[in-house]
């Protein structure tokens, strides 16, 4: 499939990034063209699977989890990564996993309640995974940056 994506493209993904909900009149506007060319662009950037749904920001704190922890997962083997990914993502506090390079075969972020809950997903649940040979965990202390990847330099956010 040829995308063909230019600085409209660009642009539209720039401002979805910070605001996901910007209406398509508000972006247009923006971007100096119709809405409905947002829309176009939009629907064309999702059939090719460059982005995807809306995701609201939830501050998990206030919602009483109060622990964030990276947990580093040693593999007994390399090859068992496929078997074992299967496992973990059925744990439910798992919100972010990847294949890494380096130490650990897998880094996986985790969202849990309090201690406790992080005790059980460790020893309960991860322990028990066939081809785990062990884990390493940090707890985050504070978030101090969460951003998105800019897709344009900033000289180039400017309108068309």
């Amino acid at each position: 499939m040829n995308l063909n994506i230019d600085k409209l493209d660009l642009q539209i993904i720039e401002y979805l990034t910070q605001d996901a909900q910007i209406s398509y009149a508000d972006l247009g506007k923006k971007l100096f063209v119709s809405p409905g060319t947002v829309h176009v662009r939009i629907k064309k950037l999702q059939e090719s699977g460059i982005v995807s749904g809306t995701r609201m920001h939830v501050d998990l704190k206030k919602l009483g989890f109060d622990v964030i922890a990276f947990i580093g997962i040693y593999l007994e083997k390399s090859s068992l990564y496929d078997v074992v990914a299967s496992e973990l993502v059925k744990i439910p506090e798992i919100v972010r996993m990847n294949y890494t390079t380096g130490n650990w075969s897998i880094f996986a972020e985790v969202v849990c309640k309090d201690i406790a809950q992080l005790r059980s997903v460790l020893h309960d649940e991860l322990q028990k995974i066939k081809g785990i040979e062990r884990t390493e965990t940090f707890i985050s202390l504070e978030e101090s940056l969460n951003r998105t990847v800019k897709v344009m330099a900033d000289e180039e956010n400017d309108a068309p």
